[in-house]
């Protein structure tokens, strides 16, 4: 690994059977099910400790699942492998049945060839860096780590009904609202070829919506092609065209939803992240009154928070960045602008389902449309460019570069209208400028990628 860590923001991923491969895949489960054999010990007699393995629909899931039950089973851990299921889903059943953990294999919104194994907690949530850098540190160690023998090997075995638990838990979210809360609506789903292809559809049909279905029909290699939430403007238009009151889009582990209004507008993660504090806010069920999101959030969120006296605190890109914030803030709702959106009074993680739920329902509350309660945020200026570097953190240690977004801060005003950020995997650097002056956000754009480009880039 050379200093790098294993685990990065969101698991371990990769190309599977390339950088992520089945032994690899056997390694973490080895690997996570010593750290959880010692766990157990430490907590004293008890019930052999159980891990639920949830997964999406891409082709390389079953191999990869198969690989990491091993893993975990050779370990003296029992699997449920929960088959097909939403990421928010292996973390609620995680919690329902009390398992040590639960393991998803998805790489989210990412294409078919790549896939990814990230662990989820007793509590239902992301390992902290810390667990994932233990579980890591024991892979080299595996060959000298003892084996259980005998009876204490680890039992595999099949619950696909647990999906109807987890599918009961998505619609308790309304049960306040009556049996069929959503009669009366027509929506259209867009399932990404994904982890919601059977269990959306059916729970907002149950719900009593009038449902349209696009994109359920996974074959391994369609997950999230052209579709889904990082793809919504097919959505758009066929919400349009049916006559909708809304549509939903997942991406392929269904933590995220982006919809689209009546008119074909497509309303992303910002837009629902204000629908939702509004009206808590006016609920009065709004603690402290602070909504979390990333600093790629636009501004104009910002400014319909500001309305309304509720303050938006920003972080570094990245869910797992919004949760730690809203676990110090004591925040109730947090997310970002690709939709995924936490609501921990509802669930352990961000679910695109419980989500959009939860926006239907207002709509249902207040009767007014989806495009009248999005229309609280006004977009303002905003744009974000990439250059190609040599070295992605080159920039950092330049005193002309960070100069100059200093100067920039300032005139844009508020610190966190400016993102410059390394990517995580390619050699590419990110600019990010925004707010109330579309000139002003031009100039700072180009005179940061100008700079990095000329001091930095691979001519």
């Amino acid at each position: 690994m050379s200093g790098t860590r294993l685990f990065g923001t969101d698991g371990v991923r990769g190309e599977a059977n390339v950088s992520l491969t089945p032994q690899l895949a056997l390694h973490l489960g080895m690997a996570a099910g010593e750290f959880l054999r010692q766990q157990a010990l430490l907590e004293g007699p008890a019930k052999r400790p159980e891990v639920l393995v949830g997964r999406d629909t891409r082709l390389s899931g079953e191999m990869l699942q198969a690989a990491l039950a091993s893993g975990f089973a050779s370990m003296g851990i029992d699997v449920v492998d929960v088959g097909v299921m939403p990421t928010p889903g292996v973390a609620r059943l995680v919690l329902l049945r009390k398992a040590v953990a639960g393991a998803v294999i998805s790489a989210s919104h990412n294409p078919y060839y790549d896939n990814g194994i990230k662990f989820l907690g007793s509590n239902g949530k992301k390992l902290p860096d810390a667990m994932e850098d233990t579980i890591a540190s024991h892979i080299p160690l595996l060959e000298s780590l003892p084996r259980v023998k005998g009876a204490e090997i680890g039992r595999i075995r099949t619950d696909t009904s647990l999906a109807e638990a987890y599918a009961q838990c998505v619609k308790e979210t309304l049960r306040s609202l009556g049996s069929k809360p959503l009669a009366g609506l027509k929506l259209v789903l867009d399932c990404a070829n994904g982890a919601t292809y059977a269990l959306a559809p059916s729970i907002l049909g149950d719900l009593g919506a009038e449902v349209v279905v696009l994109n359920a029909n996974p074959d391994g290699v369609n997950i999230n092609r052209e579709c889904g939430s990082t793809h919504p403007e097919p959505l758009a238009k066929s919400t349009q065209y049916h006559k909708a009151h809304a549509g939903l889009a997942f991406d392929g582990d269904a933590d995220r939803v982006i919809m689209a209004d009546e008119q074909g507008r497509v309303v992303d993660g910002d837009r629902i992240m204000a629908i939702l504090a509004l009206q808590m806010a006016h609920e009065d069920r709004l603690p402290g009154r602070i909504v979390v999101a990333t600093v790629m959030s636009n501004v104009g969120l910002e400014q319909a928070l500001e309305r309304e006296g509720i303050r938006l605190h920003r972080t570094d890109v990245g869910d797992r960045y919004v949760s730690e914030a809203m676990d110090a803030l004591g925040a109730g709702i947090g997310g970002e602008q690709s939709g995924h959106i936490l609501l921990p009074h509802l669930s352990p993680t961000g679910d695109g389902m419980i989500t959009g739920l939860q926006v239907l329902s207002i709509m249902v509350q207040t009767g007014k449309s989806l495009s009248e309660l999005a229309s609280v945020v006004q977009t303002c200026p905003q744009i974000l460019r990439n250059v190609r570097v040599q070295d992605r953190q080159a920039w950092r240690n330049d005193a002309v570069i960070q100069q100059a977004i200093e100067r920039a801060r300032k005139r844009l005003g508020r610190d966190e209208w400016l993102s410059v950020r390394a990517s995580g995997t390619e050699p590419l650097v990110r600019v990010m400028a925004q707010g109330t002056d579309a000139t002003l956000v031009q100039s700072v754009v180009e005179e940061i990628c100008t700079l990095i480009e000329t001091r930095c880039g691979l001519s």
